[in-house]
């Protein structure tokens, strides 16, 4: 019997990362990113890929957020929003960890 995942619930104060089976990477034939994963292949669009590559274990989610919110002039509020939503999904699905969960900080 295999016991049940926990869900981990990520907030402003969590810090993501990509564990060592994601990579995000440049695709130049397509002159597109891409992330690998084990069985996976994704094709994140710009926004994304900005998200993704703030995910290194140094930055916090909120963090994140208010660098994209001064990038783009947008409320920091709005933006919060959609990087939680947008990390959590990814979380959800194994993609991305927390850097206190993981041996995989660089």
């Amino acid at each position: 019997m295999t016991a049940a995942r926990e869900r981990t619930i990520l907030t402003t104060d969590s810090i993501p990362v990509l564990p060592a089976h994601v990579r995000l990477v440049f695709n130049e034939k397509r002159d597109s990113w891409v992330v690998l994963a084990p069985e996976k292949v994704l094709w994140p669009d710009d926004i994304s890929v900005l998200i993704l590559q703030n995910c290194n274990g140094g930055s916090s989610i909120g963090e994140i957020a208010g660098a994209l919110s001064k990038e783009f002039n947008a409320p920091r509020s709005e933006i919060l929003g959609d990087v939680l939503e947008f990390l959590q999904d990814w979380s959800d699905r194994l993609l991305i960890r927390l850097a206190d969960q993981t041996g995989d900080m660089p």
